[in-house]
């Protein structure tokens, strides 16, 4: 018997103290949250913590786990997070075009990529959290 193989990715919605989301711009994909694959033998919340500094120059502080994206054509499961700033200045990274905080309304514009505006909405309902949806 083959031992399915799932990867492992966190992406994090972090809200500073004026209640703006940090955005990342990628290649392709546009504005999304700031996020990435979890490496081997890494905690899923130092991934999390990890990618955001990575990508945008912010330090954060994990607040709680929104839920879970289970990406069943791509054999991937996204763990979502939310977070805020406790250091650092944007920086945008190599792998990006840009980033930036922005309004609701404003990430919601900016998003072109309707699975990720649906993520932005799904992370805000802390009601019906944490998720569990497959995608």
């Amino acid at each position: 018997m083959d031992i399915p193989k799932q990867k492992l990715a966190v992406a994090v919605m972090v809200i500073n103290p004026e209640n703006k989301l940090l955005l990342v711009k990628a290649h392709g994909r546009g504005w999304e949250f700031p996020g990435g694959y979890v490496e081997t033998g890494e905690p899923i919340k130092e991934a999390a913590i990890r990618e955001v500094k990575e990508e945008s120059g912010i330090e954060i502080e994990l607040t709680r786990l929104c839920g879970i994206e289970q990406d069943l054509a791509r054999s991937t499961c996204v763990f979502l997070f939310q977070g805020k700033p406790v250091s650092g200045e944007l920086a945008c990274s190599y792998e990006h075009l840009d980033v930036g905080y922005f309004s609701v309304e404003e990430a919601m514009r900016n998003i072109k990529l309707q699975v990720f505006k649906q993520r932005v909405i799904r992370c805000l309902q802390q009601d019906s959290q944490p998720f569990v949806i497959e995608l």
